[in-house]
Order: structure tokens, then C-alpha cells, then sequence
């Protein structure tokens, strides 16, 4: 087991990418605390894990708030004794013409995307710091921080936010042995991606689940990615296998995106 002994929080924990990597880190044997503003959700995801033999606890959580946050780290301590690897996979989006962008979108998904990632990982990394044995920090970007695209403007904005914040926090907290990296998903058959079908269907006068299979006819791997393909790449970073890699932003996205 790769990740036994150790202590994670993943926050959006309660479904899709989320509910994949804490099943998966429970399995590689770490304790996991489920972080969602669906509390309900991550209590059900908790249960899984520990009808399977492992540790888990949900917490509320809203990336927003700084004292939530902070309780989610202390839920850690307490529970756990300490805090080794955070998963900062909680965010949104919306599918909104550029000239029908308004502040109100546009601080939404920048305050639960980008200001909730840089809370997450300011209380995370204290308490890693203060334990003195490092840690990891996996930040879920997205392909969509790759590029910019007509209809999406402000969410891709934030992912390439997500992807600079990614290199920042690294290059900060590599003298205290914490590495920071970050995996950039494609079209993942989750929540999300229903609703963002919708949204795309609605503005492009398609059918809803056309935009979808329409996008994924652009795979090279020919499939839709599922929410447990992303977990292998979550696993390894939060390893020790990748004490040697910190900065880097990894695609998984069926080959998708090239670079």
C-alpha cells in the first residue's frame, strides 16, 4: 500500500474525482478526510471506506470560508494525529458567452477555484510545516487552463490560475520538503460534465448529450474519461515515488490536450 500510515484530505469529496481519490488513497492505505459542502454526500463516501476496512471522516466544508477550512485541517489533527497529503480538487464551473460574462460569475468560480485553493493550501502547508516531515499538495487543474475557449472564458481563466498558483505554492514550500503538484483532467463522466452538457446544449441549440458525445469523438483514447482515471496519477504524487517532483502539472486527458 502505497500511501499507508499517511493522513489526506481531499476536498469535493463527496462525488466524481473527489469520491474516486479518497476511495482509492483508503485502499492505498492512508485515512482520509472528506471535505464537501455536501455533507451528506461525503458521510456516505466515509461509510464506504469504512465498511472496506479503512478510516475516514466527512467534514463540512466551504473553500470560502477560512474558519472552515481551518476546521477541516484541525478535523485532521484531531481525528487523525497530523496531516500529510491535501487534495485540492473542490471547484466549478459554467458554460457563459464571453460578452455575457458578469462579476458575479466571474468571482464565483475565482473564489472557490482559485481563493479557495490558496486557503486550503495556506492551512494545510502550517500544519505540514510545523510537523517538519513535508508533505504533498495535488491541486486539480484542468485541460481547460491549457487554453482559452469562446464560451468559457471565465473558468478557464481560473484553471490557468490553478495551474501559476500550482508553480507558486511549489517553489514556496520546497525548503520545507512539501511538493506541490497538480493534474490537468479532460471530459471525466461526472456531475459536472452532465451539467456542463446541459449548458452547452442550451446555448448551441443541441440536443442535450450531443455537446458530450461530440467532445468525446475528440479523444485519441476513443472513451470518456472516468473519475477513477485520474486516481493512479493522484496516488503517485501523493507518493514517495515523486519526492523528486514538484511544479508540474500532468495532463490526463486520453491525450486530448498535447502539452
Amino acid at each position: 500500500m502505497r500511501l499507508n500510515g499517511k493522513i489526506a484530505i481531499v476536498t469535493g469529496g463527496a462525488q466524481g474525482m473527489g469520491r474516486a481519490i479518497s476511495l482509492r488513497y483508503a485502499q492505498e492505505g492512508a485515512s482520509v478526510v472528506l471535505a464537501d459542502m455536501n455533507l451528506q454526500g461525503a458521510e456516505t463516501v466515509a461509510e464506504e471506506i469504512k465498511g472496506a476496512g479503512g478510516k475516514a471522516i466527512a467534514v463540512a466544508l466551504d473553500v470560502r470560508d477560512q474558519n472552515q477550512v481551518q476546521g477541516m485541517v484541525d478535523a485532521a489533527v484531531e481525528h487523525f494525529g497530523g496531516l500529510d497529503i491535501l487534495v485540492n480538487n473542490a471547484g466549478v464551473g459554467k458554460i457563459i458567452p464571453f460578452l455575457e460574462t458578469t462579476e458575479a460569475d466571474w468571482n464565483f468560480m475565482f473564489d472557490i477555484n482559485c481563493k479557495g485553493l490558496l486557503w486550503c493550501s495556506q492551512a494545510a502547508a502550517r500544519q505540514m510545516i510545523a510537523q517538519g516531515r513535508g508533505g504533498k499538495i495535488v491541486n486539480l487543474a484542468s485541460q481547460a487552463g491549457r487554453r482559452g475557449e469562446a464560451l468559457v472564458l471565465a473558468y478557464c481563466a481560473s484553471k490557468a490560475c490553478v495551474i501559476s498558483m500550482n508553480q507558486s505554492i511549489a517553489l514556496a514550500l520546497a525548503p520545507h520538503k512539501i511538493n506541490v503538484n497538480a493534474i490537468a483532467p479532460g471530459i471525466v463522466d461526472t456531475p459536472f460534465w452532465d451539467e456542463v452538457d446541459k449548458q452547452f446544449a442550451k446555448l448551441l441549440n443541441m440536443e442535450v448529450g450531443e455537446p458530450k458525445r461530440t467532445f468525446i469523438q475528440s479523444i485519441p483514447l476513443g472513451r470518456i474519461e472516468q473519475p477513477e482515471d485520474v486516481t493512479g496519477a493522484a496516488v503517485f504524487l501523493a507518493s514517495s515515488d515523486a519526492d523528486y517532483i514538484t511544479q508540474q502539472t500532468f495532463n490526463v486527458d486520453g491525450g486530448n490536450w498535447p502539452s
